[in-house]
């Protein structure tokens, strides 16, 4: 039985990450899509001492070892329910590299994840997955998610976004 191991992202992990964001990327159909630079990744997930005084980041990473060999991470933020008063978790990227699927990981990252969630008082945890993906979709399932196909995703981005922002009012 292999030994999996999830630890948090460290500054030395950012080539790391956005290795495996390129590969997710790709596993997405997307490979143009992750244009992430290391000093942004790095300013996300550890902050700017230098310009906010803290080093806190506005996202947090954990990474997932098989062996000891770095294999998969999960990279979250908190978000808020007006209703509930109380925080949440949301999952934007999971990744297990595919040597490593099967071995338990991608379950592990979502309990640590989990627990992270608990011991912080968030109301609940949450993530999209593309419609398409099949075997995420089963996995999740498996683990007690539920669809919440009621609800429907919109995005504003890239020219949209800047459009809307020049827009008077």
């Amino acid at each position: 039985m292999p030994t999996i191991t999830i630890r948090p992202a460290t500054p030395g992990d950012i080539g790391l990450i956005l290795d495996l964001v390129r590969e997710l990327a790709e596993y997405e159909r997307e490979p143009g899509a992750a244009v992430a630079t290391p000093e942004q990744m790095r300013r996300a997930l550890f902050g700017d001492p230098a310009r906010d005084g803290k080093g806190a980041g506005i996202a947090e990473c954990v990474m997932g070892e098989v062996d000891g060999v770095p294999a998969g991470f999960a990279l979250f933020f908190h978000n808020f329910s007006t209703w509930t008063g109380r925080p949440g978790i949301y999952l934007e990227d999971l990744f297990v590299r595919p040597h490593a699927r099967g071995v338990g990981l991608g379950k592990a990252l979502l309990k640590h994840l989990a627990r992270i969630a608990v011991e912080r008082g968030c109301g609940r945890f949450q993530w999209s997955v593309l419609d398409w993906n099949t075997p995420a979709i089963d996995f999740y399932k498996s683990l007690g998610a539920e669809a919440m196909d009621e609800w429907t995703v919109y995005r504003v981005h890239e020219e949209a976004l800047t459009r809307l922002a020049a827009e008077g009012g």
